[in-house]
């Protein structure tokens, strides 16, 4: 049997609320799950401490009888030091597009404008 620790989905409509919970990985997402091993609510802010809780206990067991954590997961075990999660990098992603450089060239010949004109 395959393990996920994975989030669960809860709360309504626009308000978000997700449990941590470890389940097999062919269940549905809001499906039957083994136990709940904490919670997630992405509508506090990011330096509550209440917006992530997790069973450190719990998750070091289950991480050791092979369940694997998903990437967000992972993100929230690795903040909290239970596990490590690899950096990713890809540069390409934070470069802006074309327009972006269009724009931004303009915006600065304006400047560049106003300026020549301004010491005139």
């Amino acid at each position: 049997m395959s393990l996920k620790i994975r989030l669960a989905r809860g709360g309504s409509k626009k308000r978000p609320y997700y449990h941590i919970v470890v389940a097999d990985a062919r269940s549905p997402r809001d499906g039957r799950f083994l136990e709940k091993l904490g919670s997630w609510n992405p509508m506090l802010g990011k330096d509550d401490e209440k917006r992530v809780e997790l069973n450190a206990e719990r998750v070091q067991h289950w991480i050791a009888n092979g369940a694997q954590p998903t990437d967000r997961v992972l993100r929230f075990l690795d903040q909290a030091g239970l596990a490590k999660r690899a950096a990713r990098s890809n540069p390409e992603k934070a470069k802006p597009g074309k327009k972006a450089l269009e724009r931004a060239a303009e915006k600065k010949q304006k400047a560049e404008d106003a300026a020549a004109a301004a010491a005139e």
